[in-house]
């Protein structure tokens, strides 16, 4: 399906239709599942994706604003062409477990509890995001600007963080294992 518009749609109760969907936009829909499904280039506003099943989909250069990404599974969505772009979004208790997102882009989001164990976030670009009570663990984020993100913690033994920036007030973030107190 090629450049088309769906609003306010339930697709937990209509069942959308496996077929490849590009350029298409979805504005305040529902879904519970888009297992196998293919989205090239598509825009999602203000969707409530909470805990729906994303297996094997195809998210490729999609954007999504305002949406609610809860619990999602990203470490099963296929990984050619994986590219996201969240703007506003709720990702809290989303896993990108072994994700490649050097591509992807995060801004103003509430990212609480994310999985990022083993992720690639080299060269991703992330924003004003809430990373309370997320996961770093084997991740890399070489040259990620983290100076406008929160409530981080990252331990620099753990992680690959060659060349990341982070702001000066943030440093408590990064030597929390070491229980030092930072005035």
């Amino acid at each position: 399906m090629h450049k088309q518009e769906f609003k306010q749609l339930d697709f937990s109760e209509q069942k959308l239709e496996d077929i490849e969907y590009e350029n298409c936009e979805f504005i305040n829909c529902i879904f519970n599942s888009v297992k196998g499904i293919t989205f090239n280039d598509c825009e999602f506003i203000n969707c409530n994706f909470s805990n729906a099943n994303i297996d094997l989909c195809i998210l490729n250069e999609c954007f999504f604003k305002d949406c609610k990404l809860i619990g999602l599974n990203f470490n099963r969505v296929k990984d050619f062409g994986f590219c996201i772009t969240a703007k506003n979004c709720n990702l809290s208790y989303a896993t990108f477990e072994r994700k490649k997102l050097n591509k992807s882009s995060f801004n103003d989001c509430l990212m609480k509890g994310v999985n990022l164990t083993q992720t690639d976030l080299s060269l991703s670009k992330i924003t004003n995001c809430d990373f309370s009570e997320a996961v770093f663990e084997q991740t890399n984020i070489e040259t990620v600007d983290f100076t406008t993100n929160i409530n981080f913690m990252i331990d620099p033994a753990m992680n690959r963080v060659k060349k990341a920036k982070f702001s000066r007030h943030d440093l408590s973030g990064l030597l929390y294992r070491y229980q030092l107190i930072i005035e």
